[in-house]
């Protein structure tokens, strides 16, 4: 492998261990006091909290480049396996989607794909019982992927619930 391919990886993988090392420099713990759903933000990173729902049901925030984090829990009104609710993500009706990851565990699942030039991550857990359901969802462009794709994993991680 020449010299120049080499130090151009190395200098990736640095940079993005930088990113993602730097993205928790500062991080707020959320804590939903209806459904209990917990997620660490960086808040570094999404600067700007959006309004909340007035139910209470859940936050958002966004990045000063238009990336966006969700977090919210909701009651499982339709009963539904964790299998059927990403494949309802996953066909959500808008033709530009393309799934590229999805993965269904015993009490969580993720689906993540493309909506043009966006990413899209979602991750779904079901809390002690079936009956409410702790949900994450990341949006951002897809320029930035270097930037947000080593993000994703740790914030998805720290999603809880009681």
């Amino acid at each position: 492998m020449g010299g120049g391919i080499w130090l151009r990886m190395v200098a990736a993988g640095l940079a993005a261990a930088a990113a993602a090392s730097t993205a928790f420099a500062e991080d707020f713990r959320y804590r939903n006091d209806r459904f209990g759903t917990t997620l660490t933000v960086p808040v570094d990173v999404f600067t700007i909290q959006l309004p909340g729902p007035e139910n209470g049901d859940g936050q958002a925030w966004r990045a000063r480049d238009g990336a966006e984090l969700f977090v919210y829990g909701a009651y499982n009104v339709l009963e539904q396996t964790l299998d059927e609710l990403c494949s309802d993500v996953a066909s959500g009706g808008d033709a530009r989607v393309e799934i590229t990851y999805r993965r269904v565990a015993d009490d969580w699942c993720v689906v993540s794909g493309t909506a043009g030039r966006t990413i899209f991550y979602e991750r779904h857990e079901f809390g002690l019982d079936e009956e409410v359901i702790h949900s994450l969802a990341m949006r951002y462009p897809a320029a930035l992927r270097g930037r947000y794709d080593p993000l994703v994993g740790p914030i998805a991680t720290s999603l809880g619930s009681p």
